[in-house]
């Protein structure tokens, strides 16, 4: 009852706690398991202000009573404009659509308890994640986008010599690689490679 009445009777005080949980949440979701398991120090950044942002813009939305699928809808449109030809990861782009999902959730949902359900919801996003990362992920492998020259080898019978020679490029031990576009005037192709994790240099 207490957690209603504060919801419902300043109405700065429903952003300020709409705010407070949604930062909160970003945080684990992007400090603590993402980047952990990343190791992105760029995408960090991109995806606390965006995830902010999307939470602004969501808040000025439901003034004028937009409906939360319609806003998260024009977020989907807005991903897919902004970030299709973008060297991001499936993983990335999973990332960047959690972060959308948090921010208009928490911004735009009406729960008939505010609190136990913001908690609620959040709290599955964190431990869906978190489960995810550490039976699917363990840090197994870093990726990286990179132009490759020698299409030759990108032939499936040539797999072995492929990786051999993209690891002796890179000085990493590469263990998969995946083409993204080829570009025959160029002569060129552009791959994401994977490695493991312990292969990656040393952040600063």
């Amino acid at each position: 009852m207490t957690s209603s009445l504060i919801f419902e009777q300043d109405p700065i005080w429903n952003v300020l706690l709409r705010l407070l949980a949604t930062l909160l949440v970003l945080f684990i979701v992007i400090r603590l398991i993402y980047y952990r398991y990343s190791r992105n120090e760029r995408r960090v950044f991109s995806f606390f202000q965006m995830g902010i942002m999307i939470f602004l813009v969501c808040i000025l939305l439901k003034t004028v009573e937009v409906q939360l699928g319609i806003a998260l809808g024009l977020f989907a449109i807005f991903a897919i404009m902004r970030f299709r030809s973008r060297n991001l990861s499936m993983r990335d782009m999973t990332y960047f659509f959690t972060v959308i999902g948090i921010s208009v959730i928490n911004a735009m949902a009406s729960f008939y308890n505010p609190a136990r359900g913001i908690i609620l919801i959040n709290s599955v996003i964190i431990l869906s994640t978190l489960i995810l990362e550490v039976f699917f992920n363990k840090r197994a492998y870093e990726s990286a986008t990179l132009i490759y020259d020698r299409l030759e080898l990108l032939a499936p019978e040539k797999k072995q010599e492929l990786l051999s020679d993209i690891s002796a490029r890179s000085s990493k031990k590469v263990e998969k690689v995946e083409i993204k576009k080829i570009d025959l005037i160029k002569h060129t192709a552009e791959l994401e490679i994977s490695f493991r994790s312990t292969d990656i240099l040393n952040h600063g």
